[in-house]
């Protein structure tokens, strides 16, 4: 094997997904069939990255992702967290070898299919053949599904109400105001306005806001600022799919490995979702702010919005049950529809790798293409 499967591989292992299209990891490749992902996380300055769990769980989809390409290369990726190094910079040894099984995963076209679908979906039902199929995908996990259209309407309401915190919260701003890339229909590191989800008029409007922090304080205080983005964001999005979904760990999760392998069993899911012609969307903040209040940690300067989140919190272990709640490694919802037309990219290969000999030719050949 030559160094062009590597190429190969990692230039389809990026389209793993992160959080706001961060993509907290870079490739080094250190001989023909051997590779590092150096990870690093966003907890220093994003307060939905606590403890850098959030990027663990975009590492492990990345991980997943890499296993699965490997298997269009007639490769097995052998992997292991480098127990060293600091889980805010984890280093993951990657180890190519031949596979008895040339075919390629039955997941591997949907790697790059895969997408963010933050509008509406079609509140058809999912078949039991397909909940059966994505119950599946992630063995070792549990998926609490809530269908219907009461538990729907419960849902939307439930995400509507943890919006408010996420869009009124001054620690949040730098992250809204920084992942946005305007007039853009495609963004290769952060989130196209024309993704957002929201229409035109609110689209002009949270451009002029996001400016300055005073901006959005005005909206939110004088013009109810949060009511029309909570109304096409969460709750319409919120009644209008087949389902809202918990993926739900057989104990707490605690450790990095612990959340590194959340994510790749949502990666699983996500793709088998794409398989099954289903659109999906993350809704990670009730379980985040969740955590924050479980631990006694405060994680904003307006006691209204820590407040709010403590009642939510409770809310969620009501929905899901107090001990469903406390191993929920991620939430989302889904339906069936088309892809969204306009959506993240990801960075070139090129830029995505740190240099040693063996990348600085890998570069120059990602260069050229």
């Amino acid at each position: 094997m030559n160094i062009f499967p590597i190429q190969r591989i990692l230039a389809l292992a990026r389209w793993a997904p992160s959080g706001d299209n961060t993509q907290p990891w870079r490739f080094q490749v250190l001989g023909k069939d051997r590779l590092h992902i150096l990870g690093h996380d966003t907890r220093a300055h994003c307060v939905y990255d606590l403890d850098g769990h959030a990027s663990q769980i975009a590492q492990g989809a990345l991980l997943e992702t890499l296993a699965i390409a490997a298997t269009t290369e007639g490769l097995r990726a052998d992997m292991a967290r480098k127990t060293s190094s600091a889980d805010s910079a984890p280093v993951y040894e990657i180890t190519l070898t031949a596979h008895q099984d040339s075919r390629p995963h039955p997941l591997a076209a949907m790697i790059e299919k895969r997408a963010v679908q933050r509008r509406a979906m079609s509140s058809r039902p999912l078949s039991e053949a397909h909940k059966d199929a994505l119950s599946s995908s992630v063995t070792g996990y549990r998926i609490l599904w809530f269908e219907g259209l009461a538990q729907r309407w419960n849902m939307a309401r439930f995400m509507a109400a943890n919006a408010k915190n996420r869009l009124t919260m001054p620690e949040a701003y730098p992250t809204h105001r920084d992942i946005i890339e305007w007039n853009a229909q495609f963004s290769d590191d952060r989130v196209p306005d024309r993704a957002v989800g929201v229409d035109p008029l609110t689209t002009r409007l949270m451009r002029w806001a996001l400016q300055r922090w005073e901006r959005v304080r005005f909206l939110n205080t004088w013009l109810g600022g949060t009511w029309v983005p909570r109304l096409q964001l969460d709750l319409i999005p919120g009644l209008r799919c087949a389902a809202h979904f918990a993926l739900v760990a057989e104990q707490e999760p605690s450790t990095i490995d612990d959340f590194v392998m959340a994510g790749r069993s949502l990666q699983r899911l996500w793709l088998t979702a794409t398989s099954l012609g289903l659109v999906l969307q993350p809704e990670m903040t009730p379980v985040i702010f969740s955590r924050y209040i479980r631990q006694g940690r405060n994680f904003t300067s307006v006691p209204a919005i820590h407040d709010r989140a403590a009642r939510l919190a409770k809310r969620l272990e009501r929905q899901l049950g107090t001990s469903m709640a406390r191993h929920t490694v991620a939430m989302g919802r889904l339906g069936y529809g088309p892809l969204p037309s306009s959506r993240s990219l990801r960075l070139p290969l090129c830029r995505l790798l740190v240099a040693s000999d063996q990348t600085s030719q890998l570069a120059a050949e990602a260069q050229n293409q």
